[in-house]
């Protein structure tokens, strides 16, 4: 039977997690829950799972499936504004209008249900929750990966990804009362990394760094592709610059995800398989999707199960005694 909000109702928490493209995979894991009847009353992102979760709290989760199935390779570097000066690679000022798009002038206060979008302050460290204000700069501050997309101005505070502070936000979902806390980790692949290697000699690099010729009015364009080589791959098995960044961070999200996980543990954790979706695959949308609508398949009856018995025993405590 499905579960669904009603007596004795225990307030959903749902925490979606980083992960670059592969948070496509939180739109399979809302769909599935959704078809289950498990609304959840309070979301909480990070990055990308502030994306998805935003869209779907403000009723846009169509819109925001329909973008990312479109996606091809060009579509993704069409969306990339290279900067050549300043504080990230990219501006995001194309995604930005993406957003606004969908999501205009928009203020989380006034959203349906409960929404926190989570980033980081420059220079102090400190984790912020992004609960009230508008959606767009929420989202856009807690997905500013730093050294590829432009930090955030909000309030003041210069603001970019949540990741390194609260990678999956559990902690947050029961802040804001959250009794059934649902997580999303959508690195679970990479959670074994961390293993000891015996330090072998550098190999010899297999080639010279490409020149970066000087930025003029005649050779923007191939200044334009040599960035794209940079920044995502030459095609061979050399990383980008993007792929270097991201990955080092990554690593440091799984590090300070498993620790805070270890302390504030949530009721439930959704761990779609992602193994071989890279974090710029953004035009595989249509399998993450799958993905993640799998693995919440594979944990429904036993949510259900557990929220029934939650929901059992907050009825029962609520009744007067004799």
């Amino acid at each position: 039977m499905p579960a669904t909000n009603g007596a004795g109702n225990v307030k959903i928490g749902l925490a979606l997690g980083g992960g670059a493209a592969r948070g496509w995979a939180h739109i399979g894991v809302l769909r599935a829950l959704k078809k289950a009847g498990i609304q959840p009353d309070i979301i909480a992102g990070t990055s990308i799972g502030a994306v998805v979760g935003a869209c779907d709290v403000a009723g846009h989760l169509d819109e925001l499936e329909a973008f990312a199935r479109e996606l091809t390779r060009r579509r993704v570097l069409g969306y990339l504004d290279f900067n050549l000066s300043g504080t990230g690679l990219i501006t995001g000022h194309r995604l930005g209008e993406r957003l606004y798009k969908h999501l205009g002038d928009m203020r989380i206060e006034d959203l349906p249900r409960s929404f926190t979008a989570v980033a980081t302050e420059i220079g102090t460290g400190h984790e912020v929750w992004l609960s009230r204000g508008s959606v767009v700069d929420a989202v856009r501050a807690s997905y500013a990966l730093p050294g590829v997309f432009r930090p955030v101005k909000v309030d003041g505070r210069w603001l970019f990804d949540g990741a390194l502070v609260n990678p999956i936000p559990v902690s947050v979902c029961r802040a804001h009362g959250a009794r059934y806390v649902i997580a999303v980790n959508l690195n679970i692949d990479i959670s074994n990394r961390g293993t000891i290697s015996n330090i072998n000699p550098m190999p010899q690099s297999d080639g010279e760094m490409e020149a970066v010729p000087p930025v003029t009015g005649n050779n923007g364009i191939a200044v334009r592709r040599l960035l794209q080589r940079q920044i995502l791959g030459r095609g061979d098995d050399t990383p980008g610059i993007t792929t270097v960044m991201v990955d080092a961070f990554n690593i440091v999200q799984d590090r300070i995800a498993r620790s805070r996980l270890a302390g504030d543990p949530p009721d439930a954790m959704i761990s779609p398989r992602l193994h071989g979706i890279g974090l710029f695959d953004f035009y595989k949308a249509e399998e993450l999707i799958a993905r993640g609508e799998a693995a919440a398949q594979r944990t429904i009856e036993d949510l259900a199960r557990e929220l029934e018995t939650r929901r059992a025993l907050e009825s029962g405590a609520a009744m007067p005694a004799h």
